[in-house]
């Protein structure tokens, strides 16, 4: 079961409407005012001028700190923002605890590097998913709207190539610490800690908490051919929590899913291995099916470890 308890001494009930809109105030709130603190230290920090900051926020400038900046300007304001905004809700108006000493609990972490497989296969199996949303097809009368959709994921994957066209391994760690690490950390506090159990809570149904969780966190990156892997991403981490009762488990998959990315779009740029995050022309069954049985066999494994009847 998801940890979302009353502080001792503390017992605050508003309505959801409320709640969920205070939540989002605060965390966008927050993301904006550390973008701003960010973008404000670029030029003392990486000696990028103000005059070129717009070039550099629309991913086209040519410096040699472009990136780094880039990336710094994604930590401060982008998991780390997620992390701070759930955390003074936390505190401060739902008066609630994670509990993450009981988190960190030995019995809590039986059977971690499960997710190491589990996440694998899941990957694997996902590209049907990929495929499926990448080469989707709308109907004639809505050529407009696949033609404004198709735009804006192009500029997207620009700035993702931007991010990830590391010069060398400084840029790569760099790169694994802000989009693996502290990305994983501040939206699994945030989406899976605090968002789904709350709304765990409002619709009494553990499922309906983690798929509507799951979609949420799929819509805010506002990649449409990108919507259906990422809500089932979504969905895992959110099961990985629910079943678990630690957000150890999602924390970990999130970074390692990331960090995966990066390593591969890294080698490829070494010219050790071929990945292409652009297109996604062809469907491998083969890697497909394996991932299924990876993932099944693996999460039978976690399920015999933590028994999800007794945590629903």
């Amino acid at each position: 079961m998801e940890i979302y308890e009353h502080r001792p001494g503390h017992q605050v009930n508003q309505h959801w409407l409320l709640s969920l809109t205070v939540l989002v105030l605060i965390v966008f709130g927050t993301l904006a005012i550390l973008q701003t603190i960010a973008v404000g230290l670029i030029p003392i920090l990486f000696g990028i001028s103000f005059e070129q900051l717009p070039s550099l926020l629309t991913a086209s400038l040519d410096h040699p700190n472009g990136r780094l900046a880039f990336l710094f300007i994604q930590g401060l304001g982008g998991g780390s923002a997620f992390w701070l905004g759930g955390w003074m809700f936390l505190r401060l108006v739902d008066k609630k605890s994670l509990q993450l000493s009981r988190q960190f609990s030995p019995e809590k972490l039986d059977g971690v590097w499960l997710v190491l497989p589990i996440l694998i296969g899941f990957v694997l199996f996902n590209s049907l998913w990929v495929y499926l949303n990448m080469n989707l097809e709308f109907p004639e009368s809505m050529s407009g709207l696949e033609t404004l959709l198709r735009e804006k994921e192009d500029q997207l994957m620009e700035l993702t190539l931007y991010l990830t066209d590391f010069s060398g391994t400084g840029e790569l760690l760099m790169g694994i610490l802000v989009i693996g690490v502290l990305a994983g950390i501040g939206e699994e506090y945030l989406f899976r800690g605090i968002l789904q159990p709350k709304l765990h809570h409002y619709t009494q149904n553990a499922h309906a908490g983690v798929w509507i969780t799951a979609f949420i966190f799929s819509a805010i990156h506002f990649q449409f051919y990108g919507f259906l892997p990422r809500l089932m991403l979504g969905a895992l981490f959110g099961y990985l929590y629910l079943y678990s009762g630690t957000l150890i488990f999602p924390i970990l998959a999130h970074i390692l899913n990331n960090t995966f990315t990066l390593f591969l779009v890294y080698f490829n740029k070494l010219e050790l291995i071929e990945y292409d995050m652009e297109n996604a022309t062809d469907l491998h069954w083969e890697y497909v099916l394996m991932g299924l049985v990876v993932f099944l066999i693996s999460w039978k494994w976690f399920l015999m470890r933590h028994n999800p009847l007794s945590n629903e």
